[in-house]
């Protein structure tokens, strides 16, 4: 009994000590943001060497990790030790009340052959996500270690996005060039696993994400890297409390859709501490129209602050799905450097929405090469500019509502333009925003701001030209 106490009282304290630390990020807001609330896990432990599983990155260990999944959830949940090695497996896929915990000097190695990742609908577009979880509580990622896609054999390269010797690395794999030399894809490989679809093009559309959490409630991801996917790394879907803490989020630079943190449709999250560089873009809110599969639609009370952005896109983006919404959203102490855009909101008509108290502070970039700050309307329908409003209702309803953003102490030093922003001819698309107490160095223009389409106020904005690059 004095045992049982024992470990109840520590368990606590852990649990008080971790809400403790979650807690500074919700000190002097400038809105009200829903925090979120640490996620419990059950004190039992399954090592997967226990089920089988041998670290020698050849031998297949699919099987032990759902062995040691359907252990503990037999005991009601808890962790799954993954320990030094490196462990080929399939997809894995988590159960309420389970952990994931991948310690310094493991590495989780997803398999190539793609068959294992066939989903057993016969009518699903992708394939199994490398970690997954569906209408799931209590659900964690965390550890020391190293979370790889493999998604060199997934993904499609541009000739032109490559140097000559990462190009023949490429070729050195087997695969199939296009006709006219600029594309390859990972196809009919010298590995000897077999392909899953008729072509190329139809397998590269089935390529899913590295960890997509769809509908679930109370999830930390911790510690880990997460590198090398498929498509996106870290892809939280329709989610509630979901807290991202410490991870490394990386990938080559040309990766295709390699998007780092995603949040799609989630209320209630926290993204911190985390360094991102990717092939798309680094730390990015969705929200698509609402589902009735889903019971959970747009992005609401999220804080995302400490974190640093190298390659991406764009360091923190909106879109280009914004329709169900963006609210209560404040971003804080993060440092850009070395990304095409900083802050960059873009969408378009018939996957636009609105925004409401998003608060942008404290944003330290360098070495952006496109804009500091950008407001696209056009990201896909290319619609700005047009002189009409012949828009039909419905598209009027989807149309991007950029209001109530407010940033301010901006530092930036090197971008091809300081602030971009254009609207859609009749429609207020871009409107009350403030940029405030911000200091931009530009080596090209100062800004390219549509003032017929877009309502942005300048208060105490420094835009120096850059004359000793």
């Amino acid at each position: 009994m004095r045992k049982f106490l024992s470990a109840l009282c520590m368990t606590f304290i852990a649990m008080t000590t971790m809400a403790d630390n979650y807690a500074q990020y919700y000190q002097n807001l400038p809105c009200e943001v829903k925090p979120v609330v640490a996620v419990q896990i059950p004190d039992h432990e399954v090592n997967i060497t226990e089920c089988g599983a041998v670290g020698d990155g050849t031998t297949l260990c699919t099987e032990a990790f759902v062995k040691a999944i359907s252990k503990l959830t037999k005991l009601g949940g808890g962790r799954v030790i993954v320990p030094e090695g490196v462990w080929l497996t399939g997809p894995i896929m988590l159960k309420d009340n389970i952990e994931l915990r991948v310690e310094r000097n493991a590495i989780v190695s997803f398999a190539p052959d793609k068959r294992l990742y066939l989903d057993k609908d016969a009518t699903a577009s992708r394939v199994y996500p490398c970690i997954r979880a569906s209408k799931r509580k209590n659900i964690a990622i965390t550890g020391q270690g190293v979370i790889d896609g493999g998604g060199q054999l997934w993904r499609p390269v541009k000739k032109s996005k490559m140097s000559d010797v990462e190009w023949k690395s490429y070729l050195a794999l087997g695969g199939q060039v296009t006709e006219k030399g600029d594309l390859w894809y990972p196809w009919q490989m010298k590995n000897g696993y077999p392909d899953i679809a008729a072509t190329p093009q139809k397998q590269e559309s089935m390529r899913n994400d590295l960890i997509r959490l769809t509908d679930c409630e109370n999830v930390l991801v911790e510690g880990v890297t997460i590198q090398n996917s498929p498509r996106f790394h870290l892809h939280p879907c329709y989610c509630k409390n979901v807290i991202i803490d410490g991870v490394t989020v990386r990938s080559e630079w040309n990766v295709q859709n390699g998007d780092g943190i995603d949040l799609s449709d989630c209320h209630q999250a926290l993204i911190a501490n985390s360094t991102v560089s990717v092939g798309d873009d680094g730390i990015c809110m969705k929200s698509g129209k609402p589902s009735k599969s889903h019971p959970i639609s747009g992005c609401e009370d999220i804080v995302v602050a400490n974190n640093t952005v190298n390659h991406a896109h764009g360091g923190f983006v909106f879109g280009s799905e914004t329709a169900s919404g963006m609210r209560r959203m404040v971003v804080r102490h993060n440092t850009f450097s070395g990304t095409d855009i900083g802050l960059r909101f873009k969408s378009s008509i018939e996957r636009g929405g609105p925004s409401e108290k998003i608060f942008i502070s404290n944003i330290m970039m360098n070495d952006i090469s496109d804009a500091a700050i950008s407001f696209q309307c056009d990201y896909v329908n290319k619609q700005v500019g047009v002189e009409t409003t012949a828009f039909t209702e419905s598209q009027k309803r989807w149309a991007p509502q950029f209001q109530d953003i407010h940033i301010n102490n901006v530092v930036c030093r090197g971008c091809k333009t300081g602030i971009v922003a254009a609207g859609i001819a009749g429609l207020d698309c871009v409107k009350d925003i403030t940029i405030e107490d911000c200091s931009i160095v530009y080596n090209k223009t100062d800004k390219l701001i549509d003032e017929k389409t877009t309502q942005l106020t300048l208060k105490n904005v420094t835009l120096t030209e850059n004359k000793a690059q």
